[in-house]
């Protein structure tokens, strides 16, 4: 974009004096200290991009850039009549707009908002720099939002949990994986336990890395991992032999997939290593057995620390072999 900067153009836009262009100590320029307020027209140049806008748009807020129409900023102004601004002029037209209208859409792109805010805190904008800094804000909020990756293959399912830094959290849930019919609280207890999910994943994002899986064989299954490998599991499913017909029935053992959640958070940051955060586990986990049943696997002597606690929650309830104030029998 190209501007006149003669005598001719009846005043209106800021030159340069003759004494000033004549002047070999100048080079060429000069230092404006005098006020561009009778101006009403200023040619900038911003970086080597040309703004050709007028003094009231510059003058609308109290900023650097009012300041320099008023007098009070020195400025350089070459032979040709631009003032020439030591900046980028890359988002200089967005910082115009924002003054002519008041508002002004912000890039798309994180680090070209946080450019736009550099420049509207250079040119003290602080209507820009608070329109900048909510932006930004809102994208941290939306970042921070809990994302729950879905496993789609057993090799996928192996690298994340390897890979990442932080425990994890698997729920194993694929309702179509049932050969019996449910019982009446399946329903609830299966949709109970989703919920739980959500909640904690909320709960304590940042720190664990909750992932689901639809395609494995399990119907309801939690499985706790640290460092890599599997640390406990709380299998939520059991069949439940009726007079005529088998069941499956869906349990809901919240406090138990609590605690199990509790306990798999000093793997944070490295700290369940060694035999220490072992038994720090082990004296949490194995007391609260009650919910269900608890096995080990892949104890052996040397081997401890790679046991992984098992829990199912009442198995094969045989209410057809249970008499008449008897409790419930219970088999493996």
């Amino acid at each position: 974009m190209s501007a006149e900067a003669s005598g001719s153009s009846g005043g209106n836009v800021v030159t340069v004096s003759g004494s000033a262009a004549s002047s070999s100590s100048y080079a060429g320029e000069e230092k404006a200290g005098r006020s561009l307020a009778g101006s009403k027209y200023v040619k900038l140049n911003v970086g080597g991009t040309l703004h050709y806008t007028t003094v009231q748009t510059l003058t609308k807020e109290d900023s650097l850039l009012r300041s320099i129409c008023d007098g009070s900023t020195e400025v350089t102004i070459d032979s040709e009549g631009w003032v020439v601004l030591d900046r980028c002029g890359r988002h200089f037209s967005l910082v115009l707009n924002f003054l002519r209208d008041g508002t002004v859409p912000l890039p798309e792109n994180t680090r070209e908002l946080e450019e736009v805010l550099k420049e509207a805190q250079y040119y003290r904008l602080q209507g820009l720099v608070q329109h900048c800094l909510t932006a930004l804000q809102k994208r941290r909020d939306v970042c921070r939002g809990c994302h729950i990756p879905m496993i789609t293959s057993a090799k996928e399912e192996q690298r994340m949990i390897v890979l990442y830094i932080f425990p994890v959290v698997k729920l194993q849930n694929n309702r179509g994986n049932n050969k019996y019919s449910y019982t009446s609280n399946s329903d609830d207890n299966l949709l109970k336990n989703i919920e739980l999910f959500d909640k904690l994943g909320l709960r304590f994002n940042g720190r664990v890395l909750f992932i689901k899986d639809v395609l494995g064989d399990e119907i309801c299954c939690w499985s706790f991992y640290g460092e890599g490998r599997k640390i406990a599991e709380v299998c939520c499913t059991s069949i439940v032999y009726a007079t005529e017909k088998k069941q499956t029935k869906v349990e809901f053992p919240e406090a138990r997939i609590f605690e199990e959640t509790l306990n798999i958070l000093i793997y944070e940051n490295g700290r369940g290593s060694g035999s220490g955060g072992m038994a720090l586990l082990e004296s949490g986990g194995v007391s609260s057995t009650g919910v269900g049943q608890l096995e080990e696997e892949g104890a052996s002597a040397g081997g401890g620390d790679r046991r992984v606690r098992r829990i199912h929650v009442r198995r094969h309830i045989m209410h057809d072999e249970r008499g008449h104030g008897q409790q419930t029998v219970y088999k493996d």
